[in-house]
């Protein structure tokens, strides 16, 4: 590339994220000293900026791109479907809304036959709450402390995410939060008998008839994949069971073959009342969600109307969309190498392991994984605590620089780093993302402290 062509692109680039900073708020940051990196264009696993230099999309976005980026078969999908309509109102039928139904009928669990359609995963926790509330007559909602539902009020409330603390006099009420938890950092040999009794307890002193519904994520996120205690799904089935309490999986990041099951609840062998899905289901190349639900919930609503509804419920472009995506994990078989390429990368995490003091932990189920640094292994110091303020986070931000001087992104937040690369990746493409990273780890091996 010619000196001037660098330029002439370096000036885009730069008037790009200038326009950008002055004219757009982004997310959960302060708007002033940041620099966005500018992309062009994105492709499989890797983004590109304007000047063709790829970076490996190790943590597929916001891990919602779950087919990889710029598949042509989900552009096709939307042109032909917006050919024919892009938009009616949702009490309108169309014959995309039906097929879309039908199919995850198809994929998911038991009896969750009828789908209530969304915008994003945070309307489908809203309305996922909303509906147990009209269901039940009750009013409580059970969650976890150290989960992610969302960033509206209500799937905010229900989360145990500290961004809520910013608007904490603002949340909103009959949110119960649970404490559970996780083997890297459990306390006893008993801990988790004491999960249990805490569920038991929790629900005996805020009484079981209060509550509507127990929320859990299908598996954890970006609370750092942490493991709920083994059977612990099945313990939540019975009790809802025994109280005449409704059990929601939120499968918004956990959904769509992100841990190699349709749904990360499928791993626990349960079949939860409702899921609320979004990310994966259209591997964010349009902004969709759903709420899939039983026909016993679905039933009451025959006979009486259903108080729930969104301007751009059932879009018929953003069915579309989800229908092709959900042919395309199919197709490409992109569950099952979900499956292989997560036994692969925790084949190779544990040869890190032996090479880098600053791994504690590595938490995984198909791509859905989690490294847990620490500044020393027998007292699992983290390298940055829970809630980390700027001046905690030093070296973590430095080992984040690293990895995206070296042409990497992944999410990453606290002392951990997420690895869950879309479904599609190989592994040559694993080793590539493993060798940034252990590059990057020698900065956080550096601030290890002589172990014992």
């Amino acid at each position: 590339m010619l000196l001037e062509d660098k330029k002439a692109i370096r000036e885009i680039q730069s008037e790009i994220q200038k326009e950008n900073l002055e004219h757009t708020l982004f997310s959960w940051s302060k708007q002033k000293g940041i620099s966005p990196k500018v992309i062009d264009r994105a492709k499989g696993v890797y983004l590109y900026t304007h000047d063709g230099a790829p970076i490996l999309d190790f943590s597929s976005g916001l891990m919602n791109v779950n087919i990889g980026h710029g598949d042509p078969r989900v552009t096709e999908a939307v042109v032909r479907q917006m050919e024919k309509v892009s938009y009616v109102t949702p009490a309108c039928a169309t014959e995309v809304r039906g097929l879309l139904g039908k199919k995850l009928a198809e994929i998911t669990p038991g009896k969750l036959n009828k789908a209530f359609f969304t915008v994003c995963g945070a309307t489908s926790i809203e309305n996922a709450i909303k509906l147990a509330r009209l269901h039940t007559g009750r009013h409580k909602i059970l969650t976890r402390y150290r989960s992610y539902h969302g960033a509206t009020l209500g799937a905010m409330s229900a989360g145990g995410d500290p961004r809520r603390m910013k608007v904490d006099a603002h949340q909103a009420a009959n949110f119960v939060h649970l404490e559970i938890p996780y083997a890297y950092r459990s306390h006893g040999p008993d801990w988790i008998e004491e999960s249990f009794d805490h569920l038991e307890r929790l629900i005996a002193y805020e009484g079981p008839q209060t509550i509507a519904a127990i929320l859990m994520e299908g598996e954890s996120g970006t609370s750092g994949c942490l493991k709920l205690p083994p059977g612990y799904w099945k313990k939540l089935r019975e009790v809802c069971d025994r109280h005449g309490i409704l059990l929601i999986s939120d499968e918004v990041m956990s959904g769509f073959g992100r841990t190699g099951s349709w749904f990360g609840v499928e791993n626990h062998g349960v079949v939860p009342d409702m899921i609320a899905m979004a990310k994966g289901i259209t591997s964010g190349y349009i902004p969709f969600g759903a709420l899939m639900v039983s026909d016993d919930i679905a039933s009451r609503f025959d006979e009486e109307p259903m108080m729930l509804g969104l301007t751009y419920s059932a879009h018929p472009v953003a069915c579309a969309a989800a229908l092709e995506v959900i042919h395309i994990y199919e197709s490409d078989h992109l569950i099952e190498n979900a499956r292989a390429m997560g036994t692969y990368m925790e084949a190779r995490m544990e040869e890190l392991k032996a090479i880098h003091p600053s791994i504690g932990d590595f938490r995984n189920t198909g791509l859905l994984g989690c490294l847990e640094l620490v500044k020393n292994r027998d007292t699992k110091q983290p390298m940055a605590p829970f809630n980390a303020s700027p001046s905690e986070s030093e070296v973590m931000n430095q080992v984040r620089a690293r990895i995206a001087e070296l042409g990497m992104y992944t999410f990453s937040k606290w002392s951990y780093i997420f690895i869950a690369p879309p479904l599609c990746i190989t592994k040559s493409q694993i080793d590539e993302g493993l060798d940034h990273l252990s590059e990057a780890l020698k900065i956080a091996d550096a601030a290890c402290e002589n172990e014992s």
